[in-house]
Parts: C-alpha cells; structure tokens; sequence
C-alpha cells in the first residue's frame, strides 16, 4: 500500500536546490525573452535573478517555469523598464482580401517595416509575442489557407557593443 500510493519523502537539502534550479530557470527564461525597451538589448540573468529577489517573487514548485516567466514579467514591469522582446513576422496575403485584413491587422501590429502591394500584399512587421496566435488564426480564417505567415526571427534585439558618443 504504502508503495503504491505513498509519497517519496524529499529531504530538506534536496527541495533547497530543486527551489534554487527552478528560480534559475525562471530567470534564465525571463531573459532570454525579454529587453529593455529603450536600448532593445537583453538583460543578463544575473540582473533578472537579482531584480525577482527584489520583489520577493517565490517560486511555486507545482507550476511550470514557463508560467511563472511570464508572471514574473508581469510583476518586473511594475518596478523596472523591462519587456518582451518583439517577434518579426512576414505575411503574404492574397490582393482581393489584403485591404480588409489589413485593417483588421493594425491594432495587433506594433511596427510595420515594409510592406509591398504588387499581385499580393506582403508585410514585414513586429508584433508582442502574445499576440501570435490571435494573428494566425485571424489570416488562416480570413482568407481560407491562401495566405501565409512566416516568422523571421522569435526576438527582435540589438546584438553587438554600445556606441557611447
């Protein structure tokens, strides 16, 4: 009975660390997906993991990290300039439904790069992460399959050395 349906006892050293590996991972994750949206340069997980203590944020082991990422990003905008980095998306829509769509796709697009009307309507824009699904599904149901999305890159950052002037 007890094997079937009993608990493994976890000692206190073991839940310390297995606590310690998963705030790690939150953190890691909250920088690899966020910048700074002034310079639109990543912040170190170091920074993250010392901003989280900062507020206190404990870590529920019950829940995934992922979750809680994205939980903490949301707290870490209270205190700090921090947010997501941006994806770059690519769309080919069909001309006759190109106009329409594309006044139904403004309020969810942040920044549009370039868009080239010739025999179809193609679009290079940056969009908020949370936003992707709601765009696929909006293309795939407007214009039946003939249009598609393409993702160019999952994070718009800055990479390289600052120029200081």
């Amino acid at each position: 009975q007890i094997l079937s349906k009993g608990e493994l006892q976890v000692s206190d050293k073991e839940r310390h660390t297995q606590l310690e590996q998963m705030f790690r991972d939150i953190a890691t994750i909250v920088a690899d997906k966020c910048v700074n949206p002034e310079t639109k340069r990543p912040y170190t997980v170091i920074l993250i993991e010392r901003a989280m203590k900062d507020i206190h944020y404990s870590v529920k082991p019950n829940k995934s990290t992922k979750q809680q990422a994205l939980e903490v990003i949301r707290q870490l905008k209270e205190t700090m300039q921090i947010e997501r980095a941006h994806m770059r998306l690519r769309f080919i829509l069909p001309a006759k439904e190109g106009k329409k769509l594309k006044e139904k796709l403004k309020p969810l697009i942040k920044v549009i790069e370039s868009e080239d009307f010739q025999e179809q309507l193609e679009i290079v824009c940056l969009i908020d992460p949370g936003c992707f699904r709601e765009l696929d599904e909006l293309i795939r149901s407007e214009t039946k399959g003939k249009g598609s999305l393409e993702v160019l890159s999952l994070k718009d950052v800055e990479e390289g050395d600052e120029k200081l002037e």
